[in-house]
């Protein structure tokens, strides 16, 4: 299956890594890396993470998503009670990494967009086999391995693979954004939705969310900026869209 990703929100990825000082090279190696770690994995076809196992899980999202007639992306800075509204029939609702923790118990996730910082949140989205959108970036390398090790300890969990080169594969997306947060949103995008479509609950650009993996305050905040910029270029009304 194809997403057909916004050229402008790939090439902003560059912007990004020039911003923070980050190498292009070691984003390369965590793609090539995470495809070759599931394609080739001891239990790839009992964990469901063979390229045809994956492509299955995407059109299975895509068709969801893009049949849904209101889609809510929570993000990090989501408090419970946010969640606690007369949400329409047709609302589904797609998390950010470590904001899947609020959403549990309270509203049906199709599925997480994660770059895997957000635990212990996210082993109890794996514990309830909800799809994981999972990313592969420079610095993470270690994370993915050890995540995938976890996973497949448990019996293996749903998953799409994007990443942030210009590298161009079958079987892992780059749909452009940064953070998680932004990430997601580009995802739908990519996948076909509208962005009519879309609300944000949690999307704070002025501090740092209580659902966030461990982090620097101070480059969180950076980081922040950047994702607001890459949500202006999708919707420059989504503030508007804030619930």
């Amino acid at each position: 299956m194809r997403l057909d990703a916004t050229p402008l929100l790939v090439a902003l990825q560059h912007e990004v890594r020039a911003h923070f000082g980050w190498g292009y090279e070691a984003d390369q190696r965590s793609a090539a890396m995470l495809r070759e770690a599931c394609n080739h994995h001891p239990q790839a076809e009992a964990c469901g993470w063979t390229a045809e196992a994956r492509e299955s899980t995407l059109s299975l999202l895509h068709e969801t998503l893009t049949g849904a007639q209101h889609i809510v992306l929570v993000g990090a800075g989501v408090r419970e009670d946010d969640l606690e509204q007369a949400w329409g029939e047709g609302t589904v609702f797609v998390a950010a990494d470590g904001a899947v923790g609020a959403c549990l118990d309270r509203v049906e996730v199709v599925c997480v967009v994660s770059d895997l910082d957000g635990e212990p949140h996210l082993s109890k989205a794996v514990e309830r086999n909800i799809p994981l959108v999972i990313h592969a970036h420079g610095d993470n390398i270690d994370t993915w391995k050890a995540c995938l090790t976890q996973w497949a300890s448990s019996g293996g969990i749903p998953l799409v693979l994007t990443h942030q080169c210009d590298d161009i594969y079958e079987d892992a997306y780059n749909v452009g954004g940064f953070t998680d947060g932004d990430r997601a949103a580009c995802f739908l995008l990519a996948l076909g939705v509208p962005v009519e479509r879309l609300s944000f609950v949690g999307y704070s650009t002025d501090r740092v969310g209580p659902w966030s993996g461990a982090t620097d305050p101070e480059r969180k905040l950076a980081k922040l900026a950047w994702m607001a910029r890459v949500l202006d270029l999708i919707d420059p009304n989504w503030v508007q869209r804030r619930r």
